[in-house]
């Protein structure tokens, strides 16, 4: 069963698809680590080299269990090695469907460039037209994602 969450397209820190000059990534983090994830029996060639930031606030999401989950993996010699996960997700966005993928780097093990509470970063295709501040809806598994709803408490 799946659930839906409307969604806006933020802007995030470029990294991912090398558009952010950082100059460690130059082509970017997922190019760089897509040969690891086919390696390890996740083929993100359909995919555009880059991700998606998507804002679902109010909401927040809640982890339940991955589709895919990969421990230690050194992509990088300049960085330590992290683990990732990945989710099942679809983007409904002007009467178009893309599956799609919620990509997880722990943070835990992640170095830096660390993401809001309601932000999720999807991995898909390349989505013509789709720009920052665009809404689009977000459909999930919730077998493997729960969204929730974060309710503010006054204190007096």
């Amino acid at each position: 069963m799946n659930i839906q969450v409307k969604g806006t397209i933020a802007p995030g820190y470029g990294v991912a698809s090398g558009k952010g000059g950082d100059s460690r990534f130059p082509q970017g983090t997922i190019e760089m680590q897509k040969p690891f994830f086919q390696e390890l029996g996740l083929d993100l060639s359909p995919y555009f080299s880059g991700t998606l930031n998507i804002s679902i606030h109010p909401h927040r999401y809640r982890v339940k269990s991955f589709k895919y989950t990969f421990i230690n993996v050194k992509w990088s010699s300049i960085q330590p090695a992290e683990d990732f996960s990945f989710a099942d997700c679809r983007i409904l966005f002007n009467d178009s469907s893309f599956e799609g993928l919620i990509y997880y780097p722990h943070p835990d093990t992640k170095p830096d460039h660390f993401q809001a509470a309601d932000i999720l970063e999807v991995i898909a295709p390349k989505i013509d037209g789709l720009k920052y501040g665009d809404e689009l809806i977000l459909e999930c598994d919730r077998t493997q994602i729960d969204i929730v709803i974060v309710k503010k408490f006054w204190k007096y």
